[in-house]
């Protein structure tokens, strides 16, 4: 009603505070529905505002309101419920039918809440009814309601006479039949049949009856009562049937739904067999595999194992393909109902419903929901299992291009410093005594400068593996960045002696939380990158300026740059930008090892280029401050 949004509200604010998942249900009885198109805005824009604050929203559809309601909090694990509190009706009260009150008498071991609103008072019964069954109790209302028309028409008999005092006995017998069903509503007919005949004609006391034609209008009216009786009886009845049907149609739709976006397979069954069990308002359970390697991966309420004749059920059900178990032909003694999970490649598995009312036979409905959520389930599977293959058809595919590559930088840069070595070691062991001195020096030094790059090449082929087995350990220390930097630049210095290394570290620069050999690495890639992609004789600038929580590491080159569209790329394993004379320099693992590295310690990194005149790249790394990490956490 009107206070819905508030309810949700409420419950909205309650589930943030205790930090908890939450559910928004709409509940209609399924022989009351509305077509009042202002109501059904309303539950529309309570449910979408329910959604917003981050509930999982159902519709129901129930005979019983409480007990549905019950049952979908027991199914989810549900700890509290709120439920508005709204006006009753005469006969509510009576009845002591009002929702909030039926869930407080029966939410045993659940917390209710109810939520008033302002200008409501609180409603009382005003009969309390002993506890009994409902058929007991539609018997007692029946007898009542004929003795209310006694009273009635001898009570109206005093102050005018009626032509026809039937009307008072029909209109119980419809009262009892639109509440109770169709035999009720018979019983109330024969009842008022005698009633009628004892109380109201001559002579009055006796069952004997003086005129004919009060005989036959007796008579007809017994025929006319039994007739209009059993016709809302069973209006009421196909209400009901109905009702089954849209419970189940809900439910599909709602399956439908959550399957949509359920990525992986374990979230698919968990909906599956929630819907299921919702369904059939009792259990479920799913089964993977084929005929001999059957295996339970879920059920609702958890369950892990189950009895033998439930075992071999289930196996035939995979084996032959058709229903097994509770309620068929084949096998009727096992708890549960196994039907099979049939796909485009064969048998899936089997779905497992065991209702917990003691019925052999599914209604029709619910037979039908059942079979079509059988259908959906196989179809979530398959695509569940067929974007997992696709995926590890890329991840194949991935690797063969990461192989392919790395072959690639093996055979060509690799190569190259290793035919250098080989034949300056060979002049030197052929014609080393007939060399002048400078000749055999720069053959040596040219023997260090390519065993240099060759051990940096299998350096970073070697970090990288370590990378992405995830095995790199790092420390976290506070570290002097400044001296980590002016480490890194001699040792840089004395590889590319020609090039001028530039530190603009302050003092005052506060320590950073890391590992102080991993950046000294990672300074050396950027260095050579560097080195590669800018002039030999040019200068390397290295700063440093603290910011909010990090401290910014800046490596400027004066090299020609590169392409805007290309800098979210340099960081790729392989990915190598071309060079001034069109040869790709290097492994193309600098730059993703860095990047590599910088995560393993918390921080970031980025390109920028150009940086002035249309020329440069500068490399910025982000790491964490050591004072931040060592803050406790209420600060």
């Amino acid at each position: 009603d009107e206070q819905s949004e508030a309810v949700v509200r409420v419950a909205g604010r309650m589930a943030a505070a205790q930090k908890s998942d939450w559910f928004a249900v709409h509940v209609r009885r399924i022989d009351r529905d509305t077509a009042d198109r202002k109501e059904n805005r309303r539950i529309e824009k309570s449910l979408r505002l329910a959604e917003r604050l981050g509930a999982s929203t159902s519709r129901l559809s129930a005979k019983d309101l409480p007990t549905e309601i019950l049952a979908y909090a027991k199914r989810n694990n549900v700890t509290q419920i709120l439920v508005g509190r709204s006006g009753a009706g005469l006969i509510d009260r009576i009845r002591r039918r009002t929702l909030s009150g039926m869930l407080v008498r029966q939410a045993a071991g659940l917390a209710v809440t109810v939520i008033a609103p302002d200008d409501a008072p609180a409603p009382r019964p005003l009969i309390t009814w002993p506890a009994r069954s409902e058929t007991a109790r539609a018997g007692i209302i029946a007898l009542g309601a004929v003795a209310a028309a006694v009273a009635i028409g001898l009570g109206l008999e005093q102050v005018t006479r009626l032509p026809n005092v039937s009307m008072l006995f029909l209109f119980a017998v419809l009262t009892c039949a639109l509440h109770f069903g169709r035999w009720p509503a018979i019983g109330a007919a024969v009842l008022s049949f005698f009633a009628y005949n004892f109380f109201l004609l001559e002579p009055r006391g006796t069952f004997t009856i003086a005129e004919p034609h009060e005989f036959f209008s007796l008579l007809i009216f017994l025929v006319v009562a039994i007739v209009t009786g059993g016709l809302a009886g069973r209006l009421r009845e196909q209400a009901a049937s109905i009702g089954e049907r849209a419970e189940a149609t809900q439910t599909l739709f709602d399956l439908s739904s959550k399957l949509s976006a359920a990525p992986k397979l374990d979230d698919v069954l968990w909906v599956v067999t929630n819907q299921a069990a919702a369904l059939v308002k009792g259990k479920s359970i799913i089964l993977l595999g084929g005929q001999a390697d059957l295996e339970i991966r879920c059920a609702w309420p958890p369950e892990d194992t189950l009895p033998t004749p439930d075992w071999a059920a289930a196996r035939w059900a995979a084996k032959e393909r058709a229903a097994a178990g509770r309620g068929t032909t084949t096998m009727p003694t096992a708890r549960y109902q196994f039907r099979p999970l049939t796909g485009s490649s064969g048998v899936l598995g089997v779905i497992g419903v065991e209702p917990t009312e003691d019925l052999d036979v599914l209604p029709i409905a619910t037979e039908a929901a059942l079979q079509s959520m059988a259908e959906q389930a196989t179809i979530a599977i398959e695509r569940t299992q067929l974007v997992a293959e696709a995926g590890r058809a890329a991840t194949s595919a991935e690797s063969e291009r990461l192989r392919a590559a790395l072959l690639s930088s093996i055979s060509h840069d690799l190569r190259t410093p290793l035919a250098s070595i080989l034949g300056s070691a060979t002049s030197l062991r052929t014609l080393g005594g007939k060399m002048p001195a400078s000749d055999r020096q720069d053959l040596l030094v040219t023997i260090e400068e390519e065993a240099e790059r060759l051990s940096r090449f299998v350096g970073n082929i070697l970090d990288m593996t370590k990378l992405e087995a995830g095995v790199l350990e790092t420390r976290k220390d506070a570290v002097d960045l400044g001296r980590v930097a002016r480490s890194a630049a001699e040792r840089a210095q004395r590889l590319y002696p020609k090039r001028k290394f530039v530190i603009d570290v302050p003092l005052d620069l506060p320590p950073i939380r890391g590992d102080a050999s991993l950046l000294e690495q990672v300074l050396l890639n950027l260095f050579d990158n560097a080195h590669k992609y800018s002039p030999s004789t040019s200068a390397t600038r290295i700063a440093a300026r603290p910011q909010d929580k990090v401290v910014a590491l800046m490596v400027t080159d004066d090299g020609m740059g590169i392409p805007k569209e290309l800098l979210g790329k340099v960081f790729d394993k392989f990915y190598r930008v071309a060079g001034t004379d069109g040869r790709t320099p290097g492994t193309g693992l600098g730059l993703s090892i860095c990047a590599g590295l910088v995560h393993a310690m918390g921080g970031r990194i980025r390109a920028e280029s150009p940086v002035h005149s249309q020329r440069g790249t500068r490399i910025v790394v982000e790491l964490p401050r050591a004072e931040q990490q060592n803050q406790s956490p209420s600060t």
